[in-house]
């Protein structure tokens, strides 16, 4: 199947400047999108700190590195918005798996600003985000993954049955990642790529 939209005129981001992005918004008490609201600016506050975090501490795992390094040439581009605590918890793995290999070019999109991209790649029905869209140089899809581990997939699906409230549940998903360290993520991945 074909990627079939222009990514030519859009605002498009490398890891470093849509996290420059987000401190520029910051500095003028805003984040991505249209909301703007104390929450939405704590959110995006606490990912930067996530991020950061990984940027520190992600390794990624030797057997999926070997499998990244003997990738052909591609394009990653990632869904996000700064507010989403799922990108922020993805996106510094993603974007240090493709450090790996010079081939693969990572480019982020904000969600609100592409909806037109977002529409064609839901899930479950929602503009679930990150959402990694992977496109080989004929612009053919590779695959696609997000919005999150099928690990922290379950357990969101579980808690929003049990109808916890979004904060409680929110707590349990972060908290997952932090136990999982990664872990999870790079599973996927290792089974996607090879």
């Amino acid at each position: 199947m074909k990627f079939k939209h222009n990514l030519t005129d859009r605002n498009k981001y490398t890891y470093k400047t849509y996290r420059d992005l987000i401190e520029a918004l910051h500095a003028d008490h805003k984040t991505t999108g249209n909301n703007h609201s104390e929450a939405m600016l704590a959110y995006s506050k606490m990912n930067v700190t996530r991020m950061k975090r990984l940027d520190k501490t992600a390794i990624i795992r030797q057997d999926l590195s070997h499998i990244i390094q003997s990738l052909p040439p591609q394009k990653w581009i990632i869904l996000t918005e700064a507010w989403c605590g799922d990108a922020a918890q993805n996106i510094p793995w993603i974007t240090k798996m493709a450090e790996l290999n010079n081939g693969i070019q990572v480019q982020l999109i904000l969600r609100d600003e592409n909806t037109d991209i977002m529409n064609d790649y839901l899930t479950n029905g929602g503009m679930s985000i990150p959402k990694l869209i992977a496109i080989d140089e004929q612009e053919e899809l590779l695959f696609t993954w997000g919005p999150r581990p099928k690990r922290m997939q379950g357990l969101y699906i579980q808690l929003k049955k049990e109808g916890i409230e979004y904060s409680e549940l929110s707590k349990s998903i972060h908290s997952l990642y932090a136990k999982d360290k990664g872990c999870a993520l790079q599973a996927e991945f290792y089974t996607i790529l090879k």
